[in-house]
C-alpha cells in the first residue's frame, strides 16, 4: 500500500459520506433531491389508505418494493462469493495483471487488502438490503393495523398516528434500501483500484457525478415536482 492508495481511499470514503448526507435529506438545500421527493409521495400513498377500506392496493405495493430487496440482496450475496473465488486465485490474478500495460502493480498482500475492502463493500450492502427487507415486512404489518374508514371516523386522530407509523417505517426501509444500492453503484469505482488509485479516483468521481445528476438534475426529479412544466 503506498500513499497514493491512502489518499484514494480516503477520497472514495470522504465522496461517499457527503454524497449521502446530501441525498438523504439531512440538510435542506434549495434543490431537493430525488430521494426526499419520493419520501413524499410515500407519505402521500399511506395517507391516502386512510380513506379506503380496500388495502389490497397498498399490499401488492409494498409486495413489489420488498421483491425488488430481495432480489438485491441475493445479488450480493453472489458478488460475495465471487470474492472469496477471487481471494483464492491471487496468484493467477497477479500474472495476468503482470501481463497488462499501465497498470499499476502492488504486491500481494496489498492486492488481498483491497479484495478483502471489497468483500466489506458487498457484505455491507447486504447489510442493508436484509434489513431494508425486514422494514418493509414491518410496515406491511402497521399497514394493517391502519382502521378502515368506519373506524377511522369515530377515533381519527389514532387511525392518523398508525399511518404516521407506517410512513416512518416505510420512508427509513426505502432509506436502507438507497444505502446498499448506493454501495452496489460505488462498487464499480472500487474497482478501479486495482489498476491504479488514480483510476480509483476517477472513476469514483464518475459514479458519485453520475449519481448526483439522478437526485438533483434528472427527469425523474422533474416528473415529481408539482406545477414542473
Amino acid at each position: 500500500m503506498t500513499l497514493e492508495d491512502y489518499v484514494a481511499l480516503a477520497f472514495f470514503v470522504l465522496l461517499w459520506a457527503v454524497f449521502s448526507w446530501t441525498s438523504d435529506g439531512r440538510r435542506n438545500f434549495d434543490r431537493v433531491s430525488l430521494t426526499r421527493l419520493m419520501n413524499e409521495h410515500r407519505a402521500r400513498w399511506i395517507r391516502n389508505s386512510l380513506t379506503r377500506d380496500l388495502k389490497m392496493i397498498d399490499t401488492q405495493i409494498i409486495a413489489g418494493l420488498q421483491a425488488g430487496t430481495a432480489f438485491f440482496a441475493s445479488t450480493t450475496i453472489f458478488a460475495l462469493g465471487g470474492c472469496f473465488a477471487l481471494l483464492g486465485a491471487t496468484d493467477q490474478v497477479q500474472l495476468i495483471f503482470s501481463d497488462l500495460p499501465h497498470i499499476f502493480r502492488s504486491g500481494r498482500t496489498a492486492f488481498e487488502l483491497k479484495v478483502g475492502g471489497l468483500t466489506c463493500l458487498f457484505g455491507y450492502s447486504f447489510f442493508k438490503f436484509g434489513w431494508s427487507y425486514r422494514l418493509f415486512n414491518y410496515c406491511s404489518i402497521l399497514m394493517g393495523g391502519i382502521p378502515m374508514i368506519a373506524d377511522m371516523k369515530r377515533d381519527q386522530p389514532a387511525a392518523e398516528r398508525a399511518a404516521e407509523r407506517a410512513i416512518r417505517m416505510n420512508v427509513l426501509a426505502a432509506k436502507h434500501f438507497n444505502a446498499g444500492l448506493r454501495a452496489i453503484f460505488l462498487s464499480i469505482g472500487y474497482l478501479g483500484w486495482f489498476i491504479s488509485p488514480y483510476v480509483f479516483m476517477v472513476l469514483t468521481s464518475l459514479v458519485i457525478f453520475v449519481l448526483a445528476r439522478r437526485q438533483f438534475f434528472s427527469e425523474a426529479r422533474t416528473a415529481l415536482i408539482e406545477n414542473a412544466p
